[in-house]
């Protein structure tokens, strides 16, 4: 069923995503803070461009966001400007940005107040992912607004479950994060490893990655990643700001993460070598920037 929906924030996600809504026949309408970004989007898309957050969010049964990082969503969000005062009772709030659970929690609670659920609802896919409608996406908050969401949210994703009460979105996708770096660091390590030792990779990977080695991140990225590509996917800017999240959370919950610690000051690392913007895979940059490397 054809719902009233705004989305907020048209990043290099938020732009698919919200005109996958558009393509689904939602009745879509757009923000973005660089006007010249949403007129794009009204170019491609069916849909309404608002001047204004509040303008966008007015009359809408769910409102999206995906902006950059708390500061960013809490202005959008909570200030006196921000979508929760334009917001009409009874509607759904989404929010698609890595954030802290702590703020998800405050926006739940502020949202309570004015009689709109709010769910936090962290994605995992890439621009690749949202550009094919193919994104996970995990959630916290009310179960009763989810089940009014999800249909409206599968015009993106192909996988989206709660997880718990607010905060539990971010909670995943922490863990989400954190295992990737792992994985991501483990696989710069190994065909570094590989080409040092003179083999020939292609015939490494073809046979360990029909094996336990396997991964999402070798199956697509293990190529690029030895031609020295990284001008796509995931920045390593955004990593970073992610790991942060995970660290902080990790402070307060007592978990140790000694691993992700350590691979975030590889990708500070990396941003010193002028990779800030480079895809998380870049990691190997790191390995391969200093002494002979063997073909």
């Amino acid at each position: 069923m054809s719902q009233h929906v705004a989305f907020v924030g048209l990043g290099v996600m938020g732009f698919p995503m919200a005109g996958w809504l558009s393509r689904n026949g939602h009745d879509v309408t757009v923000f973005n803070r660089t006007a010249a970004k949403a007129e794009q989007w009204g170019e491609r898309y069916e849909g309404r461009v608002a001047s204004s957050p509040s303008d966008a969010v007015a009359g809408a049964d769910i409102v999206f966001t995906c902006v950059g990082d708390d500061p960013d969503l809490r202005e959008i969000v909570l200030s006196a400007e921000g979508v929760l005062r334009a917001m009409k009772k009874g509607a759904v709030f989404v929010d698609h940005t890595t954030a802290s659970a702590d703020l998800a929690r405050e926006i739940a609670a502020a949202g309570a107040e004015r009689g709109i659920a709010c769910l936090d609802a962290p994605v995992s896919g890439g621009q690749a992912g949202a550009e094919q409608g193919k994104l996970t996406v995990m959630v916290g908050g009310d179960g009763a607004a989810f089940e009014r969401a999800e249909p409206v949210i599968r015009s993106y994703a192909h996988n989206v479950r709660l997880i718990g009460p607010a905060g539990s979105g971010q909670l995943t996708k922490m863990v989400n994060q954190i295992a990737i770096a792992g994985v991501v660091q483990g696989l710069a390590e190994g065909l570094n490893f590989a080409q040092q030792a003179g083999l020939d990779v292609a015939a490494v990977i073809d046979v360990i990655s029909k094996g336990a080695a396997q991964s999402w991140q070798m199956e697509n990225r293990w190529h690029t990643m030895v031609e020295g590509r990284f001008d796509f996917g995931f920045a390593v800017e955004w990593m970073r700001k992610d790991l942060r999240i995970c660290l902080d959370e990790a402070r307060r919950n007592g978990a140790e993460l000694p691993v992700a610690a350590l691979v975030d000051q590889f990708y500070a690392d990396v941003t010193a070598m002028g990779g800030r913007r480079w895809d998380t895979s870049s990691l190997i940059a790191r390995l391969n920037r200093s002494g002979h490397r063997r073909a």
